[in-house]
């Protein structure tokens, strides 16, 4: 299919709200049958991992929505949820039929998802054809809010350019010259080492090799016998989920710990410290969130978290919630009616989220403007060192805004 401009798009999601709107005056929607539509249930799609390497990612962002809604008494803009939910597996190739089951079966008002980004390209053609509300709550792949931007698609977490760019800072901050990046070989990966390319050679450094292997494969002792060889001043690295786990005990078991110092994308230590104990320790990441960032609403928020899930929130919990506060904004602005489609995404576009994460807006794109920081482990957390780059805005390359 032609990629439309998301100019052209644009004008084509106002005529088909257009559309609606004209029915409702011409009596085919009286005002008995709006009213019935905005008491009814808003159907909400839930696409996510829930099995899997990126299953605790999933439920994450589920349990963070869930708690923005329950905030709200259990409805956005006075309308009860009712959830529909599919296990995308993390398999780009079943992305268009999980995504249909989603909008054509179900008939979802809005879809949430997901987590690869692989599976969030499958989504974007069917999402853009039929107009669905998209909020991407993790998925960074650089094309949602760039060449596949459109008014219907909003994110609530990062690009995966913007995740590792401010380490080129960071790197030369700490006196390094020269690294290495290390990741799997997909979209996500190979995007967040070119953002950290592009970060780090603007401050005079050099990344002298990128090693890849197959998603999900987790042997890496070969190329990190080759790290060793190579012996750069630093290692960066993305992985997330089981992946990241074993990739840092890995690394320690290869001797490289405390030889060559390791950073990341905040990925590779956000929910794993638990399992991968004192290997983890000392690590430097970059990302959107922080243990320890100490201000009301994040604590207001990890307080709520734990209560309800017996669990401490994440940064994929934050994305979750988020979501859920997002998509609050733009119900609210049109108390629940979402025949008002025009009016609901303005709201959204100009929404200032109060997040745990620290305040936030959003760009033309509609992907976050946001705060990065450096966070370092200690322990069993990820402890904010400080912002590595202020209000950090993607370049969304391609977006025809």
């Amino acid at each position: 299919m032609k990629k439309s401009t998301n100019r052209s798009g644009r004008r084509e999601f106002l005529r088909s709200t257009g559309a609606l709107a004209g029915a409702a005056a011409v009596g085919t929607l009286a005002p008995f049958g709006i009213a019935r539509a905005q008491s009814a249930k808003l159907k909400v799609g839930l696409m996510l991992p829930y099995t899997g390497t990126y299953a605790p990612l999933g439920n994450a962002i589920t349990n963070g929505f869930k708690l923005a809604v329950e905030e709200r008494g259990g409805k956005l803009g006075g309308r009860e949820i009712e959830y529909f939910v599919v296990d995308d597996e993390s398999n780009p190739a079943k992305a268009p039929e999980n995504t249909n089951k989603l909008v054509q079966r179900d008939k979802v008002d809005v879809l949430i998802g997901t987590v690869h980004s692989g599976v969030a390209i499958g989504m974007a053609k069917i999402v853009r054809e039929t107009g669905t509300l998209w909020i991407d709550p993790n998925a960074g792949a650089d094309e949602v809010t760039g060449v596949l931007c459109a008014p219907n698609i909003f994110r609530t977490s990062f690009s995966n350019w913007q995740s590792t760019h401010a380490l080129g800072k960071v790197l030369k901050k700490e006196g390094h010259k020269t690294a290495v990046f290390i990741t799997h070989k997909y979209a996500a990966g190979e995007q967040m080492k070119e953002g950290f390319r592009e970060g780090f050679e603007k401050e005079g450094g050099k990344l002298v090799k990128e090693l890849y292997l197959p998603f999900p494969q987790v042997e890496f002792q070969a190329l990190l016998t080759e790290i060793a060889s190579i012996k750069p001043d630093a290692v960066v690295s993305f992985f997330a989920g089981g992946a990241a786990a074993k990739f840092l005990k890995d690394y320690a078991a290869a001797g490289l710990k405390g030889k060559i110092p390791l950073y990341g994308s905040g990925f590779l230590t956000d929910g794993v410290l638990d399992a991968v104990g004192s290997d983890a320790e000392g690590v430097e990441t970059t990302l959107h969130y922080a243990d320890g960032l100490n201000t009301p609403k994040d604590k207001a928020f990890r307080l709520a978290y734990a209560k309800a899930f017996k669990l401490q929130p994440d940064v994929y919990a934050v994305q979750g919630y988020d979501a859920g506060q997002l998509l609050a904004a733009g119900l609210e602005a049109v108390k629940g009616d979402m025949s008002r489609k025009a009016e609901m995404i303005k709201a959204m576009e100009t929404a200032k989220i109060d997040s745990p994460r620290g305040q936030w807006t959003l760009s033309k794109a509609h992907n976050p403007v946001q705060d990065m920081y450096l966070r370092k482990v200690v322990g069993k957390e990820n402890k904010v060192q400080y912002v590595a780059w202020k209000a950090l805005a993607d370049p969304a390359r391609g977006c025809k805004a």
